[in-house]
């Protein structure tokens, strides 16, 4: 790293010396949006992520200096969780989905994920099932012109979760996706981290938690019943089954669940 670099670094955490205790993310071409989000929005307790201690650019070369998580607590990583670890990633989103419910995404992606229709016409073609293929477009516009939108993180999976020791608190990384749309994007591709022959039996009560942690978290002056009401109804994950079916149709994540569920969302397109 340039001397200028590690000089700012020092700087902005007042440090002496120790670089290893600084959590350093040099990236070449970095994203405007990625750094737009650590520059000018923050969160709160209920969904933490790592505060942006400096971030500037030089020429074409962007820094961003973040708040490294396993120093404040947030040590830990999961490739599998047990129900309250889930449950915690759970209640992330939804004070996250909260905290920004009515917010424009103002210098984000206008829409977040990296899966939605616009950005995958290749993955599209490639599709076999052609009645999902033909109503995707349908599927895209009713989460595009939903009445309740947030800020999504835009790639919520376990790997961009950090646990505290206990796990019962996590933080959240990886916002390169983070931008406009319908909380539930984020929820249901938590939830594909769900063993298969779990997810039937744990997925009702993980969207009733999610709820109600979502109603804790806005304001009363939300039509909480037609927020639910309108989120509730599971076009989001359609919407991602849509994705995998163009992109890698043998993925593990195609399943009983989500053909079965995406038959349902069909019929109710129909009516």
């Amino acid at each position: 790293m340039k001397q200028e670099y590690r000089d700012l670094i020092l700087q902005q955490c007042g440090a002496k010396r120790g670089y290893g205790q600084i959590v350093k993310v040099h990236l070449d071409g970095c994203p405007f949006r990625w750094l737009h989000w650590y520059q000018n929005y923050s969160t709160n307790d209920g969904c933490r992520m790592p505060a942006c201690l400096a971030a500037c650019s030089y020429g074409d070369k962007q820094l961003i200096v973040l708040e490294d998580l396993d120093v404040v607590g947030f040590n830990q990583r999961r490739t599998s969780v047990r129900d309250a670890e889930m449950r915690a990633c759970i209640s992330w989103l939804a004070h996250f989905h909260g905290l920004f419910l009515g917010v424009v995404p103002e210098g984000l992606w206008p829409v977040g994920t990296y899966w939605h229709l616009e950005t995958r016409p290749d993955e599209l073609d490639a599709m076999d099932d052609s009645q999902l293929k033909a109503a995707a477009g349908e599927i895209d516009r009713i989460l595009n012109e939903c009445r309740f939108k947030t800020i999504v993180h835009g790639d919520a999976k376990l790997a961009n979760f950090c646990f505290s020791g206990s796990g019962q608190g996590v933080a959240a990384v990886d916002f390169q996706y983070v931008g406009g749309g319908c909380g539930m994007m984020d929820v249901v591709y938590l939830m594909e981290e769900i063993e298969e022959n779990q997810l039937e039996k744990k997925v009702p009560s993980l969207l009733d938690y999610f709820f109600t942690e979502l109603r804790a978290s806005v304001t009363k002056q939300v039509d909480f019943a037609a927020l639910e009401k309108e989120w509730r109804e599971m076009f989001a994950w359609t919407d991602f089954h849509r994705f995998l079916l163009g992109w890698m149709p043998g993925h593990q994540k195609i399943n009983r669940y989500t053909k079965q569920l995406t038959k349902e969302m069909l019929r109710k397109l129909k009516r």
